[in-house]
């Protein structure tokens, strides 16, 4: 949970409150309740000739594993954009965003994550800061990932282009 010490309205010290079912900070003075948005990031499953493109990470969270291109969505910025706009970023790729291939969160992790079908429309296949390494994979031959949900993502993935004849 952030640690937010005062409240905003009143700058008096919050507390923790068991409220709706969950523990928030809350105000005494004032009753001001504190709620956490979660963060949205997106991302997005690029195939060619049938493998999917992956990177290895050069930053914190899962530092040297692998995940599928994406990241978070600025304030502001359209879903499908920064899906596209993280996709070039990291691996120097242009990309249309195709279906959406659903929406992915966990129990205590404050991150949602969009997933996209996407369709590599230019661009040259070149590692940015966040990436130590770019590669095309196999579903049944993907490297240690570095988050689970990744596998679930392509698998719902496999599922849509399947039933759509891909």
């Amino acid at each position: 949970m952030p640690e937010d010490k005062y409240c905003a309205g009143c700058g008096i010290p919050l507390e923790l409150r068991s409220l709706e079912g969950r523990v928030r900070p809350v105000c005494p003075q004032c009753g001001r309740v504190v709620y956490y948005d979660p963060k949205v990031a997106a991302t997005a499953v690029v195939e060619r000739a049938g493998l999917v493109l992956m990177l290895r990470r050069a930053v914190e969270t899962g530092y040297g594993l692998w995940s599928l291109p994406g990241g978070y969505v600025d304030r502001g910025e359209v879903v499908e954009a920064a899906a596209a706009r993280e996709v070039l970023e990291e691996t120097g790729l242009q990309v249309q965003i195709g279906g959406l291939v659903g929406l992915f969160s966990e129990e205590g992790h404050p991150v949602v994550v969009a997933a996209y079908a996407a369709v590599e429309t230019g661009g040259k296949l070149e590692a940015g800061l966040e990436a130590l390494e770019l590669g095309f994979y196999p579903l049944d031959g993907l490297p240690t990932l570095a988050f689970p949900r990744d596998r679930l993502i392509l698998t719902r993935w496999r599922t849509m282009t399947m039933m759509d004849g891909s």
